[in-house]
């Protein structure tokens, strides 16, 4: 396995991009790594949004990291948070309802950059 810190170092650009794109996902609303990637022009690369966002939890706090969820509103990235319950705890502060880790109604509180991010 790759060592993360220098996957970060490589992938400093497209980091930065990742976590321009979290910082515009509204309050009570959550988005996919894959449709971050996506509108990045990286349809593939869901994988690395998650290292991305792993990584920002050490180093950025202000970003709305809890907002990224899978492609099917689980939790997945939930072990990276300060506590097990740390996400489920904020997004549900946002008023999304939570069961065994998933996001109830995903469909309705998906946040699309490819429609929602226009320039």
């Amino acid at each position: 396995m790759a060592d993360p810190i220098k996957i970060a170092d490589k992938n400093k650009d497209f980091f930065q991009l990742v976590y321009e794109v979290v910082k515009l996902i509204p309050h009570g609303r959550v988005t996919s790594y894959g449709a971050i990637a996506g509108y990045l022009g990286s349809k593939r690369g869901a994988r690395m949004v998650g290292w991305a966002m792993n990584n920002c939890l050490k180093h950025k706090s202000d970003l709305p990291a809890h907002r990224v969820v899978n492609r099917n509103g689980l939790l997945s990235g939930k072990s990276h948070f300060a506590t097990m319950d740390t996400m489920q705890d904020r997004l549900e502060a946002e008023g999304i309802k939570i069961k065994e880790n998933q996001i109830l109604e995903f469909d309705q509180h998906f946040w699309n950059p490819m429609k929602e991010i226009s320039f």
